[in-house]
């Protein structure tokens, strides 16, 4: 099979990539996620690795090439090795074939000695024990090295399940590390025939974690979907207790009127006569993925589509997934309860005391509401903390046991800054196409500080002091679900102030969409932190291990201060902004710290048109 080598994107506003260097040539053997060639960008430079394991049939491009994102660049064929006995053609084993390719059999087989044959995928199960899939090529889906210091992932959440079909580079899984979380893409369209970690286990880099089954498969009703038994659904549904033998009608007495609160169209439509009306939800319905067993206790719900697109879903791209829509059926079982009006009273008449009436449920099948988290009282709720969160509290107090904390605070009049973006921002929005910030002219006073005291870009390794010559600044960047990250932008001091200001734009519009790479995320030397933005006006922040001080940005304020203007002391409105220091104390005094806030202020304060770098 022939697998495409495309050109990455890697990042938002990257739009090509230049290539560096092939590390492999046609006719040579490479292993998935060995690496395959390095290219770069006006970001960064980095190598690509193999999406498969086979042999180079295919480079479309040569080194120096600038290449568009998305072009195929290159072509490995799967059904290849290198290792395999010579065997004549005839006495091949069912399933395989030669290598027909743009590089020849020939040219191939000069450079590894042997004939070309199919490779082999043996699996712990038979192929033939999987309905529809019998001889076909499998192809591995391996745990990937999201950076040089990652050794492992933790499997968050599979989107496809065994049977289901998978297109090339659609996403297959989720994954995080304890630098990221990321999706997976598929490395080849086909049908998921072996899952062999479950979700929340946490895997080795390199390990086969599926198996996808490509080419051709057989027309076998089972195999492209796998539903759920009635077994199944009937123990992920909650129970449901017997209905009362009155509770399918309503019930008045002849004396008595009845006021019905009437369920509205999406709740109940014709009562009991919904579980029969079951219609069969498609896969795939205006954009939206249904999962087999959502689709499965649809229909046995009796859900049609229509509803259950109205149901707001939590997943990924707004999916609805099985708490979404077991919640969703909890709260179309409400009861509903009949109000009874009292009767008109005839004067002169003797009025009859009516037998009182029972409530009346207008749901087939009330359910009794599940009862609360043992130990914990009704009014509160329990949230379990996801991953993300776990690694950042463990961060924050790994931080704190390990570093000294002392925090140094001052205030800085940025007036100046304040005008000169007012000035020129609807500018720089028009030619940028994003908003001009404050951010980049902190980040560029607190590089111009880092150059003059670079104590403070610094990390300790045991009893030494690891002083880096390059500053690269993180900065702590608040993800939708509420969790932050610090995605690093690299040798900050070889930028201008646009050039930091499309930095952070591109690393936060990435963050937020979950396509940072690992090594975006780690290599830090100093971190800022601007909770200014949300109005807070001073903080005390933690710092980011194993860096030595992080700068917290308050909001910007207007405020009177006390000016002295040709010998007289006068009071000015003036735009003020407070700066705290958290510093590493084992190796960082009040002195200096004190001395780098005076830095960072005075660049701030020193901020004008005819100085500034844009």
């Amino acid at each position: 099979m022939r697998i495409d080598v495309v050109m990455p994107k890697m990042g938002e506003s990257v739009q090509e990539g230049k290539i560096i260097r092939w590390l492999k040539r046609v006719g040579e053997r490479v292993e998935q996620d060995e690496t395959l060639l390095e290219i770069s960008t006006d970001k960064v430079d980095t190598e690509i690795p193999a999406p498969a394991s086979g042999v180079v049939v295919e480079i479309l491009y040569p080194e120096g090439e600038t290449v568009a994102v998305g072009k195929v660049i290159a072509r490995i064929e799967t059904e290849v090795s290198a290792t395999v006995e010579s065997v004549p053609t005839e006495s091949f084993p069912e399933g395989t074939s030669q290598l027909t390719t743009s590089a020849t059999a020939q040219e191939i087989a000069s450079v590894t000695g042997q004939p070309i044959v199919s490779e082999q995928v043996v699996m712990e199960e038979p192929l033939s024990t999987v309905a529809g899939f019998t001889g076909q090529t499998l192809v591995d889906v391996v745990m990937p090295k999201m950076g040089e210091s990652v050794q492992e992932g933790k499997i968050i959440r599979w989107l496809k399940r065994v049977g289901e079909r998978v297109e090339q580079d659609e996403t297959l899984l989720e994954i995080s590390t304890d630098k990221v979380d990321t999706e997976i893409p598929a490395p080849a369209s086909g049908v998921v025939v072996e899952i062999l970690y479950p979700e929340g286990e946490t895997v080795a880099v390199g390990k086969v974690i599926a198996r996808i089954a490509v080419g051709e498969v057989a027309a076998v009703p089972s195999a492209p979907e796998v539903k759920p038994s009635a077994q199944e659904v009937r123990e992920t549904l909650p129970p449901t207790p017997p209905m009362p033998p009155a509770a399918s009608r309503i019930i008045t007495e002849p004396t008595l009127t009845s006021t019905v609160v009437t369920p509205s169209p999406s709740s109940v439509a014709e009562g009991d006569g919904r579980k029969q009306a079951s219609t069969k939800i498609p896969r795939m319905s205006k954009g939206r993925f249904y999962s087999p067993l959502v689709r499965a206790i649809a229909e046995a719900e009796g859900i049609p589509l229509e509803e259950l697109e109205r149901i707001p879903g939590t997943g990924l791209e707004g999916r609805v997934t099985k708490q979404d829509l077991l919640r969703y059926l909890e709260q179309r079982r409400a009861p509903r309860e009949v109000v009874p009006v009292a009767p008109e009273v005839t004067p002169g008449k003797e009025t009859p005391v009516p037998s009182p009436v029972p409530t009346v449920h207008l749901t087939a099948e009330p359910t009794v509401a599940p009862p609360p988290v043992t130990g914990t009282p009704p009014e509160v709720e329990v949230i379990p903390m996801d991953h993300i969160r776990q690694l950042i509290a463990e961060h924050m107090v790994r931080s704190k046991q390990i570093s000294p904390h002392v925090t140094s605070v001052d205030e800085a009049d940025v007036t100046s800054v304040v005008r000169l973006r007012e000035k020129y921002k609807e500018e720089f929005e028009r030619r940028e196409g994003f908003r001009l910030t404050y951010l980049p002219f902190f980040v560029r006073a607190a590089v111009e500080a880092l150059r003059a005291f670079p104590m403070l870009n610094a990390s300790v390794e045991g009893k030494n002091i690891i002083v880096h010559k390059r500053i690269n600044i993180g900065i702590a960047t608040v993800l939708p679900n509420g969790n932050l990250i610090v995605p690093v932008i690299k040798n900050a001091d070889a930028l201008s102030i646009t050039g930091i200001a499309r930095a952070i734009h591109d690393l936060a519009q990435r963050a937020r969409a979950k396509k940072l790479l690992p090594d975006e995320v780690q290599g830090g030397t100093f971190s800022i932190t601007n909770f200014g933005g949300f109005g807070t006006l001073l903080g005390t922040p933690i710092i980011n291990q194993p860096q030595v001080a992080i700068l917290g940005i308050g909001a910007i304020q207007k405020r009177p201060v006390v000016r002295e203007v040709d010998g007289t002391d006068v009071i000015l409105v003036r735009h003020m902004v407070y700066l705290s220091l958290s510093f590493d104390h084992r190796i960082i005094d009040g002195m200096l710290a004190g001395q780098f806030l005076q830095a960072v202020r005075q660049t701030l304060e020193s901020i004008r048109e005819e100085t500034v770098q844009w």
